[in-house]
């Protein structure tokens, strides 16, 4: 983390109070995954700018207004980036080639540089040879890499929980794993790959297939979490292909591994996959109550779990003790008419797919399904962390049940205690955290995979058409982003392609990815008069500009 310096004088237009933050994981500097920022001074449009003459992907950056840079990414981007150590760390598919060694489908850990998105490394992850139930073709990495130092962390597509050097192979093979070249290969039997210093340079790998058993259904996506020396992770178990069969119900939906070295440290004690609806997707947070560190999961059966951070013996195996569970669909999603609701059906039961939130001894979490499940009921609940033992009644302190089925995470302001949510019918919400009391909706006319991110007074989002759209984070709804584009008044910029990931804020930049493009918007103005940047340009016209 980078420390806060005051503005030099109200004259200089640099002023990098709360904006020197870096984003280090999936929900921000901290374990609890609040998508939330103190970041100040962001803008609230911009202009994407449209293809160079004769090309379909380079951005002719002329035609931008408060972009930095952009990188290309593949065709499909689910891994929500994170940025740390002046490095861009972000999540894609193969189907743009960075070296013409790794051809065909891969799934991408790609890094750039923070400050011109010059691309500096990769690391290319075969897809697994099982197909498409366990490793859907095309998808990429879904996971969100997360930082600690000189060290990243991610669950790859091949159910790996895997630990590199932040900086590749161009300081050379560290730690205990030198296969890199036979595992981008795809294995024995395979042409080994020559390594070179723009290839990752994995440090530990531990297959939870291979060692645990899991089978992921699909897809593997967890966004790990560190906390002290241990790595926790969800192992993506699911059902097979017949969507009624769980081959691996004895198999831990949660694990522990040792941060510097993957040895298994202990699994959860709550048999969830033995209830497994679907798959399980959600990616854990931890906080801080009773003085205690507990680990919080959504699970592949619909609940949520708090688990003692400390794994403990027990006979012949370790486990993640279950400190509180809690159902998080009502009675009335679970039974109609007497007879238990079938899943998938839209108005019946749900997994937790979105992320849980720890705030104030409290913790926010939505459930939702599989997109290809399409639209249905969802349930947004507000847990008292501080309880023990099954508190699916003891523990409510709000529910919300207007919204629909989702896989986004909550986004929470601390300087006005209002909750941001999306579904993915493509409303927004906002409600009151600690009430519960709805304000708002924001129809977007399109699914949103994403979540809401919140910073300097304005909430930001996309969505499946690729609209981006900045809201007030306020009790009152104002579009902020409302601006002429070719001479029509939109609701904010379309970035040509459906935006799956979250926006996230890092260092007074906002970074944005749709399938195909990573942009990291800024405030040019408050820039240029310390590099030589352009000027301010008018992004809201009162007709439409000329101008480039």
């Amino acid at each position: 983390m980078k420390t806060i310096t005051p503005c030099l004088s109200a004259g200089l237009l640099i002023c990098v109070s709360a904006m020197a933050d870096d984003w280090p994981q999936w929900g921000g500097p901290s374990p609890n995954r609040n998508m939330y920022s103190p970041a100040k001074g962001l803008p609230d449009r911009f202009d994407p700018g449209k293809p160079k003459a004769g090309s379909i992907d380079e951005v002719d950056m002329k035609t931008t207004k408060n972009v930095k840079w952009v990188a290309k990414l593949g065709s499909q981007s689910y891994g929500n980036v994170t940025i740390a150590g002046g490095k861009v760390f972000i999540g894609t598919n193969n189907d743009s080639p960075r070296d013409p060694k790794h051809q065909g489908d891969r799934s991408i850990l790609m890094v750039s540089d923070e400050k011109t998105g010059e691309f500096l490394w990769q690391l290319a992850i075969p897809k697994l040879v099982s197909g498409k139930v366990n490793d859907w073709e095309g998808l990429g990495l879904l996971s969100s890499p997360t930082v600690e130092g000189d060290r990243v962390y991610i669950v790859t597509s091949r159910c790996e929980v895997m630990c590199l050097d932040v900086s590749g192979m161009a300081n050379g093979n560290d730690g205990p794993f030198k296969d890199e070249g036979l595992y981008m290969a795809g294995g024995p039997g395979k042409p080994k790959v020559e390594v070179g210093p723009k290839d990752g340079d994995i440090i530990w790998k531990y297959d939870m297939m291979d060692e645990l058993g899991v089978f992921p259904h699909n897809a593997s996506n967890c966004s790990v979490i560190v906390v002290d020396d241990i790595v926790y992770a969800c192992t993506s178990n699911g059902q097979d292909w017949t969507h009624s069969n769980i081959p691996s119900p004895l198999s831990p939906s949660f694990i522990a591994l040792n941060k510097k070295t993957g040895e298994f440290l202990g699994e959860d004690d709550a048999g969830i996959s033995k209830r497994i609806f679907h798959g399980q997707w959600s990616s854990p947070s931890m906080g801080v109550v009773n003085g205690k560190k507990l680990v919080f999961f959504g699970g592949g059966d619909g609940w949520c779990y708090a688990f003692d951070s400390k794994p403990v013996k027990e006979a012949d195996n370790n486990f993640l003790k279950t400190v509180w569970k809690y159902n998080c669909n009502p009675p009335e999603y679970r039974v109609k008419d007497g007879k238990p609701i079938k899943y998938p059906a839209p108005e019946g039961v749900s997994e937790i797919n979105s992320t849980p939130v720890f705030y104030k001894n409290r913790v926010y979490v939505a459930t939702g399904q599989d997109p290809e499940h399409g639209e249905g009921i969802g349930h947004l609940v507000c847990i008292d962390a501080t309880k023990t033992g099954d508190i699916t009644t003891t523990g409510t302190l709000w529910g919300f049940r207007g919204i629909h089925r989702t896989i986004s995470t909550v986004s929470i302001d601390p300087t006005t205690g209002l909750l941001f949510i999306a579904d993915f019918s493509g409303f927004v919400y906002c409600l009151d955290a600690e009430t519960g009391k709805l304000y708002w909706t924001h129809d977007m006319k399109a699914h949103i995979w994403g979540s809401t991110m919140v910073a300097d007074g304005k909430v930001y989002i996309g969505d499946e058409d690729g609209d981006f759209v900045v809201l007030s984070a306020s009790k009152d709804k104002k579009i902020l982003s409302k601006m002429m584009i070719d001479g029509r008044e939109q609701d904010g910029p379309n970035l040509g392609t459906p935006v799956y990931a979250t926006p996230v804020v890092a260092n007074g930049v906002i970074y944005v990815a749709s399938n195909t493009h990573l942009y990291a918007f800024y405030d040019s103005a408050r820039s240029a008069t310390s590099k030589d940047e352009a000027p301010k340009v008018d992004l809201n016209p009162k007709k439409p500009s000329t101008k480039n």
